[in-house]
């Protein structure tokens, strides 16, 4: 899952909120370096992410990428599940995207130790709004350019978008049948936490 899914299964507290996005940013062993609550929404961050990588719905939706872009098709797919999860928010959430993005934002703004990459990326995040931005589709092909720029082999993601747009309906499809699935268990999991 990308920044979008993991801050709407984390959880709505700030501690939560922070520690959704921090599981992007904050590598290796939780030793204290952080705050519990914040600690905890990086464990449920990883777990979200086993669980989603592990499971055999995301497996098949891989298998439809062609095989010489099936190393990147996690990106892709979590990419192209946050498209569609703000595509279709009023299904799986009762506070109205824009007013959930703008607490995210806002909790970053107040938030005075983000991690490094955390930091320098969160005003740029919330000036072009990238988590609401995602219900444009073709926002997902300049996020892919400007992940091809990071990559040591940016070719990797050439071509990447006419693939995901020719798949647009299995893909959303697997996401209707998926999302669900992953709701119950970040749910369960918070609560074990």
């Amino acid at each position: 899952m990308n920044y979008l899914a993991h801050l709407h299964l984390g959880g709505d507290q700030p501690a939560q909120l922070l520690g959704s996005l921090y599981g992007d940013f904050v590598k290796g062993p939780l030793d204290g370096r952080w705050p519990a609550d914040i600690e905890a929404g990086i464990r449920l961050h990883r777990r979200i992410d086993v669980f989603t990588d592990a499971h055999p719905l995301t497996a098949e939706a891989k298998a439809l990428f062609p095989a010489e872009r099936r190393r990147v098709a996690s990106i892709l797919l979590d990419l192209f599940f946050d498209h569609c999860l703000a595509r279709d928010w009023p299904r799986y959430a009762e506070v109205p995207l824009p007013a959930f993005t703008g607490q995210v934002y806002r909790v970053l703004a107040e938030e005075p130790a983000l991690p490094e990459r955390l930091a320098f990326i969160a005003p740029r995040m919330a000036a072009q709004d990238w988590l609401g931005s995602y219900r444009d589709f073709a926002i997902i092909e300049q996020v892919l350019v400007g992940m091809s720029r990071r990559f040591s082999r940016p070719g990797l993601l050439d071509g990447a978008f006419a693939e995901i747009e020719r798949l647009y309906e299995p893909l959303s499809d697997t996401f209707r049948r998926f999302y669900p699935e992953l709701q119950g268990f970040a749910s369960e999991a918070s609560r074990r936490a």
